[in-house]
């Protein structure tokens, strides 16, 4: 009788880990969330920004940019900054003392994106952000140049 209660308990105990597990993994799974990037990014027709601390965006960023219907040849990154938002979540970004981004990962896949110049609303987009892909968010900016944001998900 006393083997029968011990493997009835090693299985019931067994048992109990196997869905503890389970729920552990998906608790994780589920706030998760992510990881992204963002950058504020000037656009111009000058070879050269008048700010040395500019750099050349990255040949991604040069590519993504130069498929878009823009009318500028060069950009320049201004400030980049890492944001690690959970799933439901909602992080935010200064990326000048005039731009800031906020970001909701809404599913793991979705994201709401708010871009804020001059502490007022630019404008907000929803839509799905898979891995590696890059959202470019814009604006004008004075003596016929743009200031730009891209986000990335990272992970």
């Amino acid at each position: 009788m006393t083997m029968k209660l011990t493997l009835i308990s090693a299985f019931r105990l067994r048992r109990c880990a196997l869905v503890l597990l389970s729920l552990l993994l998906a608790a994780a799974a589920w706030a998760g969330g992510g990881k992204f990037e963002a950058r504020l990014i000037w656009g111009t027709n000058d070879a050269k920004s008048p700010d040395p601390k500019h750099k050349k965006v990255e040949a991604e960023v040069e590519k993504k940019l130069a498929d878009l219907p823009l009318k500028w040849k060069h950009y320049f990154e201004v400030n980049r900054k890492t944001l690690a938002v959970s799933r439901g979540g909602c992080e935010k970004a200064e990326l000048s003392d005039k731009c800031s981004i906020e970001v909701k990962d809404l599913d793991g896949n979705k994201v709401d994106v708010s871009l804020i110049g001059k502490g007022e609303p630019v404008l907000k987009r929803t839509q799905p952000l898979p891995k590696s892909e890059i959202l470019v968010l814009g604006g004008n900016a004075p003596n016929a140049t743009a200031w730009l944001v891209t986000l990335k998900r990272l992970d």
